[in-house]
């Protein structure tokens, strides 16, 4: 039977994305550095693909740097990762990382030198950095992910202060955090050419409001400042199936690279245009790919050996906070949703419709924290991996999408090892190889986010 996420309420919506819910099982202290138990047999595909990694990091490294070269890298993002012991994938990038709160005080230095290396390309005598943040100003976890962000920009030399989109903010509003911390909200002050706030000019605006609603006219044409990231980023206008299609562009060319089949790195999947769940119209199309998916990952099962249920992840082709996400095992679950569970699939973030959606193929995670199923996110700033963390979920399956009410977050050891790989250690052994691993993977989709933007620039330079 197809399973979707219930559409909560907003505030725990939040919760799950910006803060864990530490409870006894997760209480973990950053000094933990928890390694999950990979519960997959240590002599599978992803342990070749490991091996090989490990082998090639100098012409790896290089094949980033040149790529660098002929591509901008996103300001910043973050990327889940998942590891089904025969195959790693990224499943989803996005491009306004909230959660920076969960990253550990040892992975701040990384994150500092990522966004000097970052201003100086952009704007080197800046000085002042406006951020916009999301309109949660309820939600203390979130509060505490810009507060950092704060953090990490100061320390690169920037005097950092906040700028509300939300009406409500009509004067400079301070906000107190249980931690006794303090952030102030301010009202945006729009000029003909400019945006800043009362007595403050920024060089640089920095988005942290994934704009599902739609792009607010004070945001458009400011020519004279840097807007980061650029407003086709934003979720009224990106979509998830253009930013698959690069990394599948991406992840042959590093397959090649590597000699290996690039299905063990790149999630496949297709997609339908207007599809209305609710009302069940238009279901031809979601049917019919679903089922062409499911027989694709089939013949890939059956060519490597694998013994395992293929399915499918239906979800929204734009937005994110985990809403309007079902997982399929059969093409006959399609045929056996309810109301309910069409009504559920039927909205996405700030009430926006869903009329558009990706089929993914699904990648399993068989990565456990104390047997609660855990799947990594990669936090990246500028061209560098900073951080990260595990999403962890008690009550999910190893086929079920974890960012969902419930799940909680243990820090990774990038700060000492993200970059760090250990030459000579068996494959599956090795913690900081491992993380290693998930960083080119996360370096991989932030690349197809580059490819992506550069596609879908409205201003893109056109050369006959």
């Amino acid at each position: 039977m197809a399973s979707v996420i219930t559409k909560p309420g907003f505030a725990e919506l939040e919760a799950l994305r910006f803060g864990p819910r530490f409870d006894g099982l997760f209480a973990y202290s950053p000094e933990d550095s928890m390694v999950p138990h990979l519960i997959t047999a240590l002599n599978g595909p992803t342990n070749e693909l490991e091996q090989r990694i490990l082998d090639m990091t100098p012409a790896i490294e290089r094949w980033f740097r040149l790529e660098w070269m002929e591509h901008t890298p996103p300001f910043y993002s973050s990327v889940d990762v998942r590891n089904a012991g025969f195959k790693l994938a990224p499943v989803d990038t996005n491009l306004y990382p909230g959660g920076w709160n969960n990253l550990t005080p040892e992975m701040l230095p990384l994150a500092v030198q990522a966004a000097m290396a970052a201003i100086e390309k952009i704007c080197p005598e800046a000085r002042n950095l406006l951020v916009i943040p999301e309109n949660h100003t309820r939600n203390t976890f979130y509060l505490s992910n810009v507060l950092q962000l704060k953090r990490i920009f100061h320390q690169a030399g920037l005097n950092v202060r906040f700028g509300s989109l939300s009406l409500d903010i009509t004067e400079p509003t301070t906000l107190t955090l249980p931690t006794g911390e303090q952030i102030t909200l301010e009202p945006l002050v729009r000029t003909d050419r400019r945006l800043g706030l009362k007595n403050f000019d920024p060089c640089t605006i920095l988005l942290n409001n994934d704009l599902s609603a739609g792009t607010p006219g004070m945001l458009e044409d400011l020519n004279e400042q840097y807007l980061l990231p650029p407003l086709h980023a934003g979720w009224s206008v990106r979509r998830k199936s253009h930013h698959f299609q690069a990394y599948e562009e991406v992840s042959k060319r590093f397959g090649k690279l590597l000699g290996v089949d690039p299905w063990l790195i790149n999630p496949m999947f297709a997609k339908c245009g207007e599809v209305n769940l609710a009302e069940g119209a238009d279901m031809d199309c979601l049917t019919s790919n679903v089922d062409a998916l499911l027989t694709k990952i089939r013949r890939k099962y059956k060519e490597y050996g694998i013994n395992e249920k293929p399915f499918v992840i239906v979800k929204a082709d734009n937005g994110t906070y985990g809403m309007g996400i079902m997982t399929v095992r059969d093409v006959k679950d399609l045929d056996e949703l309810n109301r309910k569970t069409k009504n559920k699939m039927s909205t996405t973030k700030d009430g926006q419709s869903l009329s558009e959606v990706i089929i993914q193929e699904g990648v399993q995670t068989h990565e456990r924290i104390n047997d609660a199923v855990a799947e990594p996110v990669v936090y990246m700033m500028d061209r560098y991996v900073v951080g990260g963390f595990y999403r962890v979920h008690a009550d999910r399956g190893i086929d079920e999408n974890l960012n969902a009410p419930g799940s909680s977050f243990v820090p990774l050891a990038f700060a000492d090892s993200g970059r760090l790989p250990q030459p000579g250690v068996p494959p599956g052994a090795s913690g900081p190889n491992r993380f290693y691993m998930y960083g080119v993977i996360g370096r991989l989709a932030m690349l197809a986010a580059s490819y992506e933007l550069e596609a879908t620039d409205p201003d893109a330079e056109v050369y006959d």
